[in-house]
């Protein structure tokens, strides 16, 4: 039992670190998704290891951030290169994030939590903290850009500027209300706290260090691995006849991967508030730490970046969040509110697919 939890511990990242090693070319892409769906559920492994030693909700909070710092590498080495389509990749990229997290993401493990546990409650007022702070860069970030000026999606350099100061303002005191003044609206309630898991032994500092530079590595693999499909994904869009903007969605997609692992099992665990930690959480910082970075670039660069949604990404965002406001705001889910929350994912997916 020692060996094979000691192979786990190390395969998943030396067998992602060897495939960037000898180079996409040289592996078929179907065996480098294997190997990053591999290295998602080792990341995923080692994220609730050190969730567990610190405690909620810095565990979440350190995963979300993690995720989004490497998703923000990732966008602007894209966009450096300069490729058809490289104006609207971060507004693509973030746009998805959202939609899957608050749609997909959401709607899955409330109904599959609510399947095993027929009703699950959480803490309304971090929460309802949360989806403040979401509409406001949303709208902000995507929305605001069609009608600020008259270039359509884009922002005046100024406007660009001053938008990303306030979004990453606003991010970094969500931040410290999350972990600091109040931290205790985003921990599970009192009736969760039966759950065996949250008692089970902590690891120890060692192990949770060790846990640490493992997820790191497994991070960075997913998202170079994410890079090395690129390609092929963008030649699989090409040739399939979609919109280039398939191409933001599978992308934010493979990044979310581990997120989305950790939190469909933390709402299977009777864990909702972790689960609604990891999805709001990493919304927030995909869009509070995502635009402030492409902005800077863009201003430094001069690359054009469009920000503004087109009307139906104007609908489906207002929906989304809309249903997302009403959904949580009885502290209480059932399976009405996942089914509602993947039906507009699967609206999302078709009309993408189907403009």
């Amino acid at each position: 039992m020692h060996r094979l939890r000691h192979s786990l511990i190390w395969f998943p990242p030396l067998a992602g670190a060897a495939s960037l090693f000898l180079g996409a070319g040289a592996i078929p892409p179907l065996l480098l998704g294997i190997v990053l769906i591999v290295t998602v559920l080792a990341a995923v492994h080692h994220a609730e290891l050190i969730a567990h030693k610190l405690g909620e909700p810095f565990g979440t909070f350190l995963l979300a951030l993690a995720v989004t710092v490497i998703e923000v590498g990732l966008i602007l080495t894209l966009m450096l290169q300069g490729k058809a389509g490289a104006e609207t990749l971060a507004r693509d990229t973030v746009f998805s994030a959202v939609m899957i997290i608050l749609n997909g993401l959401l709607g899955a493990f409330i109904l599959l939590g609510a399947l095993r546990h027929h009703e699950q409650s959480f803490q309304q007022v971090g929460v309802s903290a949360s989806l403040a702070t979401l509409c406001t860069l949303t709208v902000l970030t995507l929305v605001l850009p069609n009608f600020s000026s008259s270039a359509g999606p884009f922002y005046a350099p100024s406007q660009l500027a001053f938008v990303a100061i306030v979004s990453l303002l606003l991010y970094l005191t969500f931040v410290t209300v999350q972990t600091v003044r109040h931290r205790d609206y985003f921990l599970p309630p009192e009736e969760a706290a039966a759950d065996p898991e949250a008692h089970a032994p902590a690891p120890t500092g060692g192990q949770a260090l060790l846990s640490g530079g493992i997820l790191i590595a497994c991070l960075v693999e997913v998202v170079l691995l994410a890079k090395a499909l690129a390609p092929a994904i963008e030649e699989g869009v090409a040739g399939a006849g979609l919109p280039h903007a398939v191409v933001g969605v599978v992308i934010a997609a493979l990044v979310l991967l581990p997120e989305s692992v950790a939190a469909v099992r933390a709402a299977m665990a009777d864990r909702l508030q972790t689960s609604l930690n990891l999805a709001l959480g990493s919304a927030l910082a995909t869009i509070g730490l995502t635009i402030p970075a492409v902005a800077m670039l863009s201003l430094v660069q001069g690359l054009p970046l469009a920000l503004g949604l087109d009307s139906r990404g104007i609908v489906l965002l207002s929906l989304t969040l809309l249903v997302t406001t009403q959904s949580l705001a009885t502290a209480r889910t059932t399976v009405l509110q996942g089914v509602v929350h993947l039906v507009i994912f699967g609206v999302f997916v078709f009309t993408t697919l189907v403009p």
